[in-house]
């Protein structure tokens, strides 16, 4: 494969985006340098507003997986990765309307902290080991994506490159802590659009404009978008995207550290709100180009395929060899667009630094040592950002053996997001649920999810499931290329095209609903939770919208649990939070018995006098 080189500007476009980076800590490490407190490193004071904020979210989740990964999807199985639209609403949605209020007005800072209140301190810490190690791997994978694309179009030292963006990251979270993180993420969401937007416009100029991209893009079966087969087996149907999306997806929205930590860094759960709902146009948009960038790439090499034709070596080089060729003549806007893909990446990187320090601090660190001072603990946040952004880097090197990076992240995403969404479903929606249950759902459903994804990994499903489109390399120049046979299988086994071919998309469901139902079935065999001692504001009653006719049937469903209690329509009507009783709570252990050691706590009531209420300070 001929590699090609970076010019001056492109080195000076590329070098920008570092410093910018890493100014912008800089300047939060020196503006908020009084401020020495861990919650105004880790949740930035809980008064940030919601434009950056879902900014952020956006570019946290769209990194270089999106800008390298989704044209490389489109370019091979055609544009149905349009549906994730869909999937994104829905995803939005259930997060600002299900999981938010619970986490906002609870006045948490560690997603994992619900657990403890709801059930105990075991299905805390399980529930922090699986996220840790869930964000470590993902991480792996979104660091390894861009340098794969510096290495294509520069030369520069593939490993050289992965670190230099371990550093970078580190460098700024661990500085600035998350108004760092967020304003830094604003800033490269910036720079992924207008990255997009100039392959977007030179792309579609070399091909003929953005009708003749549509017409090959039909012509070659792109636009072949919408499939309602319901076969789960298919890699990409609307079923699969629609339905497996959602589920995954809102494994990483709905009870995901990073994404709740900006959300209740918001001034009020309504910024908090609107930040998701802006995010949402964001997530639109940035699929949108990235599909398009895909459909033009076709459109560009539909008689000679780079891939196949021996030219690169991997699906996921696409995007960049594209971007060298069409913007030879144009020094500069390489470097743009590598800049693009490493905005992705280093706005999501550091954004699981932040939170994998957040969650080891709050669910670990003060369990343990409950009485630092607000000097040590801002050291020791700083100091596990350091730690894990060593570590995460250092994940890069097993990210390069996972093969597609989309469907590498997705999947790490589903095996371990899925189980985790069913155990924080099983805390918010079944109040009769005990911790014996959430324990054994969260086990069953990792159990589950793993044996699925580790059976596809090592048992691909075949192409008669995959359906990629074909290619052309009619009007190629030979290649001097070496080609190596496949190793096969001598044989498969009976699962391999069953249960093993199940759709990626599908991981995050199949630990979802498994974990759900041993959970439910595991506390009716121990001994469901009495709803009464259950706080309600642990609680979304979503059965009033099933029951909203009957008082009666609304008060069947909330098994005992006191939804119709004074206070908390007093507390849901001021949108306030409880956070002094949740800290001294959590400090004690939060078992039932110790509820009555919350300030003002009621134990015969369980509730809190609004006059207490209203004295609370709330971020």
């Amino acid at each position: 494969m001929a590699v090609k080189s970076f010019e001056a500007w492109d080195y000076v476009v590329f070098a920008a985006l570092f410093v910018i980076s890493s100014g912008i800590g800089v300047f939060f490490a020196i503006k908020e340098r009084k401020k020495t407190t861990s919650r105004e490193f880790l949740v930035g004071g809980r008064q940030m507003s919601f434009a950056p904020v879902a900014l952020s979210l956006t570019a946290s989740f769209m990194s270089a997986v999106t800008v390298l990964g989704t044209p490389a999807e489109v370019y091979r199985f055609g544009a149905s990765f349009l549906i994730f639209l869909i999937s994104y609403a829905f995803v939005v949605f259930f997060t600002s309307e299900l999981f938010l209020p619970v986490f906002y007005r609870s006045g948490i800072t560690s997603t994992y902290e619900y657990l403890q209140l709801r059930f105990n301190k075991p299905v805390r810490y399980a529930a922090t080991i699986i996220y840790i190690l869930q964000t470590i791997l993902y991480t792996g994978v979104v660091v390894y994506a861009p340098a794969l694309a510096l290495n294509q179009v520069t030369g520069f030292n593939l490993w050289a490159s992965v670190f230099a963006t371990g550093i970078v990251c580190t460098f700024y979270c661990s500085l600035g802590g998350l108004k760092a993180v967020v304003w830094t993420d604003a800033f490269q969401m910036v720079v992924m659009i207008v990255g997009f937007l100039t392959v977007l416009i030179q792309g579609s100029n070399h091909v003929g404009g953005f009708d003749n991209v549509l017409e090959q893009a039909r012509n070659g079966s792109r636009l072949d978008i919408v499939d309602f087969d319901v076969d789960p087996l298919r890699r990409h149907t609307f079923w699969t995207i629609a339905v497996g999306g959602t589920f995954t997806w809102l494994g990483i929205y709905g009870v995901n550290q990073s994404t709740i930590q900006r959300c209740i860094s918001c001034k009020t759960e309504k910024h908090a709100k609107l930040a998701l709902y802006f995010n949402l146009l964001g997530l639109w948009i940035i699929v949108v180009c990235a599909v398009f960038c895909g459909l033009i790439m076709y459109a560009y090499y539909k008689d000679c395929d780079p891939w196949t034709s021996g030219a690169i070596l991997a699906p996921d080089q696409l995007m960049p060899y594209f971007v060298m060729e069409i913007f030879a003549t144009m020094p500069g806007l390489p470097g743009l667009f590598v800049a693009c893909a490493f905005s992705g990446t280093l706005s999501t990187v550091a954004a699981s630094i932040n939170a994998l320090a957040t969650v080891t601090f709050e669910d670990f660190v003060k369990s343990c040592f409950p009485h630092l001072s607000d000097t040590l603990s801002t050291w020791i946040s700083k100091g596990l950002c350091l730690l894990f952004g060593i570590i995460c880097t250092s994940m890069a090197v097993l990210a390069s053996l996972m093969g597609s990076v989309v469907q590498a992240a997705l999947s790490i995403h589903g095996m371990c997001g899925g189980p985790m969404l069913g155990l924080f479903t099983l805390g918010l929606v079944f109040p009769f649920v005990n911790w014996k249950g959430a324990l054994g759902g969260l086990l069953t459903g990792i159990t589950l999810s793993f044996w699925v994804g580790i059976g596809a990994f090592v048992y691909p499903a075949p192409d008669s499931k995959t359906l990629p489109l074909p290619l052309s390399t009619e009007f190629c120049v030979q290649q001097n290329k070496t080609t190596t046979e496949a190793y096969q299988l001598s044989s498969r086994p009976v699962l391999a095209d069953t249960w093993y071919s199940l759709s990626y998309l599908y991981f995050s469901a199949v630990g979802c609903l498994g974990c759900i139902a041993a959970g439910i079935i595991i506390s009716f065999l121990t001994g469901r939770q009495r709803g009464k001692d259950v706080d309600p504001l642990l609680i979304r009653p979503v059965c009033n919208l099933f029951c909203f006719w009957s008082k009666k049937y609304k008060t069947l469903c909330w098994c005992g649990v006191r939804h119709d209690q004074e206070t908390e329509q007093d507390y849901l009507d001021s949108g306030s939070a409880w956070k002094q009783g949740v800290e001294s709570g959590l400090q004690n252990g939060l078992k039932q018995d110790t509820l009555s050691q919350i300030p003002a706590y009621n134990p015969k009531d369980k509730s809190y006098p609004k006059s207490v209420q209203e004295k609370t300070t709330y971020f």
